[in-house]
């Protein structure tokens, strides 16, 4: 394993901050991918009393090379969830929120079915609130993807997370133009699309300026970029650690090919200040 740079430092949560969101996700028995995904920026997000929810279980159906989240046999879908999601949303009085899930390939409707009902409960007991939806591809099936979409969230991200050429090796079971094909019906959907990848797996600069290009054509609004860190051994290792002046590169690019908002650096993950990108 490559030693990681200085730039690389992460913040860590301070007792009470860990506590106060941990009392909120446990009282109402929720699930977060900062904790799931050994999100870097834990410490900084939960200071600020942010989370992003993760639903339909902590049990993902898909085996990516770069993603620490459980994978196996899902338990059952709980029906109370969406309610518990959008009560927790308000306990913690949040004015923008991030829903994510695992991956239900097990599924018939791929756990568009819950998506749905979380998106209407936040909106029922959270007026307020703006709501963001990373969601998975649901295996490409548009009935499903249009039952996410027809509860207009105010942001809809769909991950690319690498590059074509590597996607078959970070993504075992996704397709890269099936992605791209998610994030033109969000922006045929008329709602803001967002999506984003890892770096450091071993993609050029070109294959990254190519990506974006590839957003751009679907109408993709918000991109995010960031290093990839190797969560165990058992995961795909770091091929490189990219330098802050690159990830600087990036996102004059991104802003120059016509992206509205591009957050860039070695810390960055999907949800990172997406408050201020609705």
């Amino acid at each position: 394993m490559l030693k990681k740079p200085d730039w690389l430092r992460i913040k860590l949560p301070t007792a009470r901050e860990y506590s106060q969101v941990k009392f909120y996700l446990g009282k109402h028995k929720l699930h977060t991918i900062c904790e799931s995904g050994s999100c870097p920026n834990l410490g900084e997000c939960w200071a600020a009393g942010n989370a992003t929810f993760m639903i339909l279980g902590d049990i993902c159906t898909r085996s990516c090379g770069f993603c620490n989240v459980k994978t196996g046999k899902p338990n059952n879908v709980d029906s109370g969830e969406p309610m518990r999601v959008a009560e927790a949303i308000k306990l913690m009085n949040l004015k923008h929120c991030v829903i994510t899930s695992v991956d239900r390939d097990d599924l018939e409707d791929g756990g568009s079915g819950i998506w749905a009902e979380t998106v209407k409960a936040i909106r029922k007991l959270n007026p307020d609130t703006t709501i963001e939806t990373l969601i998975p591809d649901f295996q490409g099936n548009y009935k499903n993807l249009q039952k996410v979409l027809s509860t207009k969230p105010d942001i809809v991200s769909h991950n690319l997370e690498t590059v074509k050429s590597l996607t078959k090796k970070v993504r075992k079971q996704a397709i890269y133009e099936r992605s791209l094909d998610v994030i033109k019906n969000i922006s045929d959907a008329g709602i803001k699309s967002k999506s984003g990848i890892m770096v450091g797996l071993g993609e050029t600069k070109e294959e990254i300026m190519e990506t974006m290009d590839d957003l751009i054509k679907v109408r993709c609004k918000i991109f995010t970029v960031g290093q990839y860190l190797q969560p165990t051994k058992n995961h795909l290792p770091v091929m490189e650690y990219i330098h802050p002046d690159v990830f600087e590169e990036i996102k004059k690019a991104g802003y120059e090919k016509g992206f509205e908002f591009v957050e860039s650096g070695p810390l960055v993950r999907s949800s990172y200040h997406a408050e201020k990108q609705v």
